[in-house]
Formats: structure tokens, C-alpha cells, sequence
């Protein structure tokens, strides 16, 4: 070993160059591998050598020594029925197998389809069993810091989406300290004799009034007046026991016991009691011959028409008389604190005509008149509530006066269209034409006088100049969807297919997505008889309008029945709470005799959209066919209580001129009568 150790030093001085002032001299010491001299050699150096090795390295692994394992590293065999070293384990962990299966348990990951959405994955990690190591956690720090960046850079847009969010939520539902806002800046205008003069809270109430206690009365029977008549005792002083418990005996007239003439005088014996019944009935026939006519000697009286104007005479209202007294109470107040306010002159006009005081109802709504002036822009409320009261009690003259009243003091378009309507509905065409054209040189934007004077002229069976007042109002309301339908429904009833389809394209053109085109175009395409193109063009508006209630609802009729509840279904998943699309649902079940499930989806129906009259309609069919006459009667009160507005078929009854004295049960029974079931 030592031959061999010094040889080794020779070796490398020879191999180093002799020349230069570098040289060394044999047996000197070796230079360490380090040395600039050596050079060479570093470049055969592999970088890894001196470093650390890396986590989770395992010598020899990738040449496949993956090593071995003794018993000491893992501990004594054990049997799986064995039980554990703590004895205090609880169930289910007390033997070696019950663990072991357990540690399985938590490193299997759930990999059920079930499990597994298309966007993220499986709802679990895949990984999460593997080991967290360094560059885990460095690529975690590196995502965090980009969503943090991608964070701050969407922060002023998000703040700034968030702060008009609240804004329009706060405008929607204001606090009630904003709602009130213009209130407290007028108490700077409170005089401090106004502020001092302000009560004091407090029950004003006396003991009595606060603490009520009932008073028990008993009737006393005929007998006892009789008994004490037929003695005929009189007394001159009053028994203090009797005065305090009994009262019969009173110095005021009237009294039972009294010098003046009342129930008991010293001439009469006796009180009959059937006397005041013939009272009674005198008293009724006196009333009776007040609606009755002398026809040489006899009295004739209609008992039916008697029955009726008692009828006519009792007040409407079912109520309590103390919560009658309450709302009067109520709306006084609301009235003197406010007089400039039309709500609250409408509603005791109300009031006071559901509960049969016409009069003082009239007089109510034209004091309101006079309260709201011109300048305030709500006072049409008050000329339109007073014209139908008028109107609903037949009062036509003074409505028209009202009516003329109003375009005087407050000519808006409403009024002006509640004028030509009168005139309409009682006949006078002419009259009516002359208000529609001094009401469209004020308001040629307002639709509905356009719609109405092309109406007047199509019921006059003039249809060049209905279809000229079509033309003019589109010209000025081009985006009037009821116009363009009532123009192409005009050029269809005519027969000039070619032209109603134009316009409905020219209409959807400037009204893009828009379901009601959409939906009479279909229709006039399948009235033809066209129910290819009609499926094309049903195909097309949903592409259109995918979430529109109407199309859904009429696109499952227009398919074959066995397809009809797949089309339902998709009309479900589209518009789950649209009234139209629940409503042809249960036109389906109803189709397919499904009673019960009918009724279940039309209770659904109404109860999602009150205001839908067709959707009364229909179930009022539906249970005029299956249903007892209870289930009518309940359908009907709740139809009159909901006083449905909207619906296509229930529009077209509610606003015809032959029914604008109709009320609601009697348009709800029109409907239904319209109805074809042929679904």
C-alpha cells in the first residue's frame, strides 16, 4: 500500500506540463482537484455530486433496486382478528382488520360517473393521496398569486358592478328613513309655537275606556209588564233600592210609571202585545204601498221586482260594520292630512259606494275633483274614478259631463281614450270619431287611440279607412305590437294572405325578439292550412326567443300527440314558471283524461299568475266537464277575487263593446264558453 501511495504522486507530475513558472518537482504533494491548474478535469464533473439529494429519492430506483423490507421495519406479523394495543378503541376500530380496512376506505378515491361533472372534474382530488411535496407547494403559491393578480385587476370592475347593484336595489326598495327623507327637511319649516303645541304621547283614554267592561243585559219577558199592569199599584216616591237595581220606575216620559203619557197612564188597564205587532205590520204596508200601483181600487205589486230592488238596496258589502267604521275613520284622516292626494279621495269614493252610499260617494269623488288642481299630474286618477261610478250605476249624462269636465282641467291621453270609449260602447259612432281625432292632435304617439279608431271603422265595415288608421298609427308607434296585429289580422280576414304575412315580417324586422310576432305568424300559417311552414317558422322563434312562455305553450300542440310530452318536458326545462307554459301542461294531462294531475297544474297555474284570465278560463272549462258544482262555485269566487286584467282571450271578451257592463264571474263564464277543447 505505501509502493502504491507513492507512486501515485509520480504519476500525475508527469502527466503536468514541464514548462512555465507553474511547474512542480516530482515527489511533491498531489494538488487538490480544485486547483485552476486541474482544469481539465472539471469538465468530466457531474453537477449533481455535493448536493443534496432530492425529496423522495430512492437509490438504485431507476435501475429497479428498489431495495427490500425486513420485520423489523414493519413490526410483527399480526392476524387480522387480532385486537389492537388500545384497549379503549371504539366500534368498528378494535381489531387490526377493521383499521386496516378503514386507512383503505380513506385513500380510495370515489371514481363513480355519478360523481363527475364536465366542467370540474370529479368532485374530489385524484391526487389527494400522494405525498404533498416541495413543488406542490410551490405551484400552489404561484397559482395563488395569479388569481390574487387576476383578482385586483377585476376589483374596481367588480366594486364598481356591486355599487350599482346596491343603488338599484336601494331604488327599488327604499329604507324607510329615505322614504321619509322629504318629510324631516319640512320640519325646518316648524315654527317652535307649532313644535310646543305638538301633544304629548300618551293613552288619553280615561280608566273606563281602557279597561272596558261589558255590560250584561237581559230582556225582560211580556209577562212581567204584565203582571205589574193588571195590579195598577201607583208610587209617588221612588224605593232607592229599585231606583238603583231596577230602573222601570223613571220620571222621564216614556217611563213605565210617569204622570205622562207613556207605556203606563192611569186610564190604561192593560199593554197587549200583539197590538205592536199590528204596529209592526202597519208599519210595513205603509212602506209596501210605496212601490205599488192603484189600479182601480186594487194594489198590484211585482213581488219579483220588489224582491229585486230590495236586493238593489241592501249594500254589497259582507264585513264587519266596525271595520267599515275603522276605514272611515282611517281615510278621513289620510284626507285631512293630505287633501292634495287622488288615492285617498278614490278610495273613500269606494268605500262608501261598496257599502250602498251612493250619494255621498258622489259627492266624496267631486269634492276630490276640486281638491287635486290641474297642476297636479295624478288628478286624472280622481275625473276617471268618478266617471265610472257614474257609469256602473247608469249614469251616463253626468259621466259625460265629468268626462268633458276632465279634458278641460287635465286633457291627458287617458282621459281622452276613456271618452271615445263612452261614446263607443253607447252607440254614438259619430261622436266617438270626433274625440278620436281632436285626441290624436294632442297625442298622435298614444297607440291605443289609433287602435280604437281603426277598430270604429272596422266595425263600420270600412276597411280602406281602418287599414289607413292601422298605417298612420304604425308610422307613429312603430313599435306597437297590438297594431301590427291588428293590421295583419284585418289584410287575413279580408283574404289577402300574401299581405298579412309581409307585414308580420316587416313587423319582426323592426321588433326583433319579439314572442307575440313570432307567435301569429305560426298562427296564421297553420290557419292556412301550412303546417310545415308553421313548424319552420315555430323552429326559428325559438332559436329567436328560447325563453318565451307563449311559444313553448303553443309549440307542444303543434306537434303529434306521442311527441307532445317531450315537447312539454322541454318546455319545463326551458320555463320552469311561466303560466303559459304550466298551463298547456295542464291542457295535456286534461287531454289525456288525467283529472287529477289536471287539477293539480291548474291550481299551480292561477296560483303562479293570478292575473292571467285565460288560465281561469280554462280551468272554469275544465271543471264545468269533470268537476261538482262546488268546485265551480270555489274556481268562479276565486277567479271574481283575483279580477284577472291580461290574456289574450280574456282581453278580447273583457274590452268588446257588448260586454263593458259585464262584470267578471259573467266574462269569465264568456270565456269559457269560447273554449274549444279540441287540444
Amino acid at each position: 500500500m505505501a509502493s502504491s501511495a507513492a507512486k501515485q504522486p509520480a504519476k500525475t507530475a508527469n502527466k503536468t506540463p514541464s514548462g512555465g513558472a507553474g511547474g512542480t518537482v516530482a515527489g511533491a504533494p498531489a494538488m487538490p482537484l480544485a486547483s485552476p491548474l486541474m482544469g481539465g478535469l472539471n469538465k468530466k464533473k457531474k453537477p449533481f455530486l455535493g448536493m443534496p439529494a432530492p425529496l423522495g429519492y430512492v437509490p438504485g430506483l431507476g435501475r429497479g433496486a428498489t431495495g427490500f423490507t425486513t420485520r423489523s421495519d414493519i413490526g410483527p406479523a399480526r392476524d387480522a382478528n387480532d385486537p389492537v394495543d388500545d384497549r379503549h378503541a371504539p366500534p368498528g376500530k378494535r381489531t387490526v382488520g377493521d383499521q386496516m380496512k378503514k386507512s383503505q376506505d380513506d385513500d380510495d378515491e370515489d371514481l363513480n360517473d355519478t360523481n363527475y361533472d364536465e366542467f370540474n372534474g370529479y368532485a374530489g382530488s385524484l391526487f389527494s393521496s400522494g405525498p404533498y411535496e416541495k413543488d406542490d407547494e410551490e405551484a400552489d403559491a404561484i397559482y395563488a398569486a395569479l388569481d390574487k393578480r387576476m383578482d385586483e385587476r377585476r376589483k374596481e370592475r367588480r366594486e364598481l358592478r356591486e355599487k350599482e347593484e346596491i343603488e338599484k336595489y336601494r331604488m327599488e326598495r327604499p329604507k324607510i328613513q329615505q322614504q321619509f327623507s322629504d318629510l324631516k327637511r319640512k320640519l325646518s319649516e316648524v315654527t317652535e309655537d307649532e313644535w310646543l303645541s305638538i301633544p304629548e304621547v300618551g293613552d288619553a283614554r280615561n280608566k273606563r275606556q281602557r279597561n272596558p267592561r261589558y255590560e250584561k243585559l237581559t230582556p225582560v219577558p211580556d209577562s212581567f209588564f204584565a203582571k205589574h199592569l193588571q195590579t195598577g199599584e201607583n208610587h209617588t216616591s221612588v224605593d232607592p233600592l229599585q231606583g238603583q237595581f231596577g230602573g222601570l220606575n223613571t220620571p222621564f216620559p216614556g217611563g213605565l210609571n210617569t204622570p205622562y203619557p207613556g207605556g203606563m197612564t192611569p186610564d190604561a188597564g192593560e199593554l197587549d202585545m200583539r197590538k205592536i205587532g199590528q204596529a209592526r205590520n202597519t208599519l210595513m204596508d205603509m212602506r209596501l204601498s210605496q212601490v205599488s200601483d192603484s189600479v182601480s181600487g186594487q194594489t198590484v205589486v211585482d213581488p219579483k221586482g220588489y224582491l229585486t230592488d230590495l236586493n238593489s238596496m241592501i249594500p254589497t258589502y259582507g264585513g264587519d260594520i266596525s271595520d267599515i267604521k275603522k276605514a272611515r275613520l282611517l281615510l278621513k284622516s289620510v284626507r285631512e292630512t293630505n287633501p292634495h292626494h287622488p288615492p285617498a279621495w278614490i278610495a273613500s269614493a269606494r268605500l262608501e259606494e261598496v257599502t250602498g252610499k251612493l250619494q255621498v260617494a258622489r259627492n266624496l269623488i267631486m269634492k276630490g275633483t276640486e281638491m287635486c288642481p290641474k297642476a297636479n299630474p295624478n288628478s286624472e286618477e280622481i275625473w276617471l274614478a268618478a266617471v265610472k261610478l257614474e257609469s256602473e250605476n247608469n249614469e251616463y249624462e253626468r259621466a259625460r259631463r265629468l268626462l268633458a269636465k276632465a279634458r278641460s282641467s287635465a286633457p291627458t291621453a287617458r282621459v281622452f281614450m276613456k271618452s271615445v270609449r263612452l261614446e263607443w260602447v253607447l252607440g254614438n259612432i259619430e261622436a266617438a270619431q270626433e274625440l278620436c281625432t281632436e285626441a290624436l292632435k294632442h297625442y298622435e304617439d298614444f297607440p291605443k287611440l289609433w287602435m280604437m279608431r281603426g277598430q270604429i271603422e272596422e266595425q263600420s265595415e270600412s276597411i280602406d279607412r281602418a287599414r289607413e288608421a292601422y298605417n298612420q298609427g304604425l308610422k307613429k308607434c312603430p313599435h306597437s305590437m297590438s297594431l301590427w296585429l291588428l293590421l295583419s289580422r284585418l289584410e287575413e280576414k279580408v283574404g289577402q294572405l300574401t299581405r298579412a304575412r309581409a307585414i308580420l315580417e316587416k313587423a319582426r324586422l323592426k321588433n326583433p325578439q319579439s314572442p307575440e310576432l313570432w307567435l301569429e305568424s305560426v298562427r296564421l300559417e297553420y290557419r292556412a292550412g301550412l303546417k310545415n311552414i308553421a313548424n319552420t317558422l315555430m323552429a326559428k322563434a325559438l332559436q329567436e326567443c328560447p325563453n318565451s312562455g307563449i311559444l313553448w305553450s303553443e309549440a307542444v300542440f303543434l306537434e303529434a300527440r306521442p311527441q307532445r310530452k317531450t315537447k312539454s318536458v322541454d318546455a319545463l326545462k326551458k320555463c320552469e314558471h311561466d303560466p303559459h307554459v304550466l298551463l298547456a301542461v295542464a291542457k295535456l294531462f286534461w287531454s289525456e283524461r288525467k283529472i287529477t294531475k289536471a287539477r293539480e297544474w291548474f291550481l299551480r297555474t292561477v296560483k303562479i299568475e293570478p292575473d292571467l284570465g285565460d288560465a281561469w278560463g280554462v280551468f272554469y272549462k275544465f271543471e264545468l266537464q269533470h268537476g261538482t258544482e262546488e268546485q265551480q262555485h270555489e274556481v268562479k269566487k276565486r277567479c271574481e277575487n283575483a279580477e284577472p286584467r291580461h290574456g289574450e282571450l280574456w282581453c278580447a271578451e273583457s274590452k268588446h263593446i257588448l260586454n263593458w257592463q259585464k262584470n267578471i264571474g259573467e266574462i269569465l263564464v264568456l270565456v269559457a264558453s269560447k273554449i274549444k277543447n279540441s287540444f
